[in-house]
């Protein structure tokens, strides 16, 4: 194909954030977008001169490559379902649900038709990852803390529960999703929440929650996610290796050994070109590294619905059925600087 010709679905902050990137690529072509806010739609519309579609089904109408599916987490599952049923490649933006029936039909449906996909979980294309395997490379992870400390983001559904699934699933994936790469499929996980809600109109989700999990490696870890503050203080992983130390967010890569310690800077911004650029090369058949398609998210998503079901009952969450047999041989399959889809 000379342009590879893309149709948006969602005009919000994270589809502009793509369309910003796909525009500056010379083999794309924005196609389309529809948005269920004619406003949103209409100023993505303009701003790319892609034209403005009154529906999903009257965009994928158009002659199209592959479709963006860029909707807040509620609003997931019907676009999804019209794309498979077209039968074309599609990029999902995470979280890829609010609930887990939603993510777990759509999976269905996709290893059904066999459709190319890919979520974008981009901290998986930093390149400082490349250094991070090299320090694991002969130390197996012991333990691996994830932390998610921010503000309530400023979009109505984000507060509530049954809209966004709550801040674990919708906001501290990305960690989640980093636990997995680097300790292996969590078997187990006992969380709490403090059953406060932040101080926002509607609010019903925790403020503040706490998880430990074990993973089927042997490793062990933890998750603290909060919403209590005004800013964004933190997010990212500390890993703990037989003498080795590595703390790793969006901004790099620091590590201490026994030789001594370093930091690598990352820059957020290279990765979430790359998530793009690497879906658009396997649509247009000229490239092979999307590192997590629609599968290795489900695997994401069904550890933070995990996270988010203990804390709501009290009680220890076994993650899916499949995992603890799937889990110690798929540890290290790596493909690229993630684990094989």
């Amino acid at each position: 194909m000379a342009r590879c010709r893309i149709g948006l679905i969602g005009a919000g902050n994270v589809a502009q954030r793509h369309a910003r990137v796909l525009s500056g690529f010379a083999d794309v072509h924005l196609t389309g977008v529809t948005d269920v806010l004619p406003d949103a739609c209409e100023r993505l519309s303009v701003q790319h001169a892609a034209p403005a579609y009154p529906d999903v089904a009257a965009l994928l109408e158009a002659d199209l490559d592959a479709v963006y599916v860029c909707v807040p987490p509620f609003a997931h599952g019907p676009a999804e379902e019209a794309v498979i049923a077209a039968g074309l490649p599609m990029f999902v933006e995470k979280p890829v649900a609010a609930d887990l029936a939603t993510a777990e039909r759509i999976a269905g449906l996709v290893a059904e038709r066999g459709i190319l996909t890919a979520v974008g979980h981009h901290w998986r294309y930093l390149t400082v990852l490349d250094r991070m395997w090299d320090l694991l490379a002969d130390r197996p992870v012991r333990m691996a803390a994830g932390t998610w400390l921010d503000k309530v983001p400023p979009v109505t559904w984000w507060s509530r529960r049954e809209l966004s699934g709550g801040p674990v699933v919708e906001q501290a994936a990305h960690v989640l999703d980093l636990l997995r790469l680097v300790a292996g499929e969590a078997i187990e996980v006992s969380a709490y929440g403090d059953g406060v809600p932040p101080d926002v109109d509607g609010a019903d989700i925790d403020s503040v929650t706490t998880a430990s999990l074990r993973f089927a490696t042997g490793a062990v870890g933890t998750l603290v996610s909060g919403c209590t503050l005004g800013w964004k203080h933190r997010a990212g992983v500390e890993i703990v290796a037989n003498g080795l130390v590595l703390t790793l967010g969006e901004d790099g890569l620091g590590w201490r050994d026994e030789t001594g310690d370093g930091w690598l800077p990352a820059d957020p911004e290279a990765a979430r070109i790359a998530v793009d650029r690497a879906f658009v090369d396997a649509v247009r058949g000229i490239g092979d590294d999307i590192r997590v398609p629609y599968p290795e998210a489900l695997r994401t998503h069904r550890l933070a619905c995990a996270v988010a079901q203990s804390a709501a009952t009290g009680r220890p969450v076994r993650v899916a059925p499949e995992v603890e047999a799937l889990a110690t041989a798929a540890h290290g399959a790596r493909v690229g600087t993630g684990f094989d889809g």
